[in-house]
């Protein structure tokens, strides 16, 4: 009988038991309150950064060209080469220029020859002209003391004006021979200088860039044979978004990244603002120099740029992922009593690296609530959690 009694009521207790054990179970899995993970504010060093993207370029690329049109018979550098002030880059055929060099040389020593024979003729025409001026003086006197004829003095008066002629005449090669010398010296000078052309040395210090012409090939006048930069001025030009320029300015200590060491940060400073902003895109143009001028670059390499705008030493902080917004207005989820309570705060610098500075709205003491973009849209006001430091 008693047994009959137990049967009778152990399925009961066993239905009874599985219950509330799956009520247990659905209380502490599927109707529990969510887990959140609890930051409270800290105070941090917090640095706001602007982001802007660009290239390296050089504010000072310079053209090596001749002055003068000729064949490269020789090139002394090439791309990526450090070159100093003064450094013999290439060599033009001089042989015509030297020819002309020649060719003027010896129009000067044939007109310093002209000028010598020229001067000797003026001595000679000039001591001809002093006999010439004496007997006419005296057949003159004679002439007048009726001791000669007049017809006789008169030929020696007209051989005084030949003689007269004739000093002009060599006082006029004369100088016409110094004009000669004059003129063989100057083209002398013009084919020295044209021969000197043939050599192109570099205009300064700085790395040749480029090499544009080959060996053999005819250079013209003007036309580029190297493109060559001065590393002290090159630097990355950033576009940078209107809306992020407060604070900036030159000077702004910057990091910079290269596509080809995307994980190395080189310092560097603004160097220049442009005052004109590009009205499609909306951006500036920030010139972004390298603290130390590097050798080793590539014009036209993409980089970004990270500009410190502002920086601050001690603030409340916490992570950015902890900050939602409603609508306009932006604010963390405290958890009070276990319990959600939507604050307000106001944000000041954000960081790149996950942390925002709240300038008021919760304390130090606060415990403000996170977890995954997805689990923070669903959180209510009121709402229960369970807290996971």
């Amino acid at each position: 009988m008693k047994r009959a009694f137990v049967g009778k009521w152990k399925k009961p207790l066993l239905w009874t038991a599985g219950i509330a054990g799956a009520i247990v179970v659905l209380k502490l899995t599927l109707l529990a309150p969510p887990q959140v993970k609890g930051v409270r504010p800290a105070a941090r060093d917090l640095v706001a950064e602007v982001y802007g993207n660009g290239t390296v370029e050089a504010k000072v690329m310079v053209a090596v060209a001749p002055k003068i049109n000729g064949r490269i018979v020789a090139l002394f550098a090439d791309q990526g080469d450090t070159v100093r002030r003064g450094q013999l880059l290439a060599r033009l055929d001089s042989r015509e220029f030297s020819e002309q060099v020649r060719q003027s040389e010896a129009m000067m020593q044939r007109a310093r020859a002209t000028g010598n024979l020229e001067r000797a003729n003026l001595e000679k025409a000039r001591a001809t002209l002093a006999l010439a001026e004496r007997n006419a003086q005296r057949y003159r006197s004679l002439a007048e003391k009726n001791l000669v004829s007049r017809q006789e003095a008169e030929q020696y008066e007209t051989a005084c004006l030949v003689a007269r002629e004739e000093v002009a005449r060599a006082v006029a090669a004369v100088e016409a021979a110094r004009q000669e010398t004059a003129t063989g010296s100057a083209g002398k000078e013009v084919a020295r200088s044209r021969l000197a052309d043939t050599e192109i040395y570099a205009p300064q210090d700085g790395i040749i860039v480029s090499r544009d012409l080959e060996l053999g090939a005819v250079a013209a006048s003007g036309q580029s044979i190297f493109t060559m930069a001065d590393p002290a001025t090159v630097w990355v030009k950033a576009n940078v978004d209107e809306s992020l320029l407060a604070g900036i300015g030159v000077g702004k200590p910057s990091r910079i990244s290269l596509r080809s060491a995307q994980q190395v940060a080189i310092p560097g400073h603004v160097a220049r603002l442009a005052r004109q902003s590009d009205r499609v895109t909306e951006e500036l143009e920030v010139d972004v120099a390298f603290d130390k001028p590097r050798n080793n670059f590539r014009i036209g390499e993409q980089a970004d740029v990270y500009i410190t705008a502002a920086a601050k030493r001690g603030v409340l902080a916490l992570p950015s992922a902890a900050v939602v917004s409603r609508g306009a207005q932006r604010g963390v989820w405290v958890v009070v009593d276990g319990r959600l309570a939507f604050r307000p705060v106001e944000i000041g610098i954000e960081e790149r690296n996950g942390f925002s500075e709240i300038r008021k709205g919760v304390a130090a003491t606060d415990l403000v609530a996170m977890a995954t973009p997805e689990a923070m849209a669903k959180f209510k006001d009121g709402k229960r959690v369970r807290v996971r430091s």
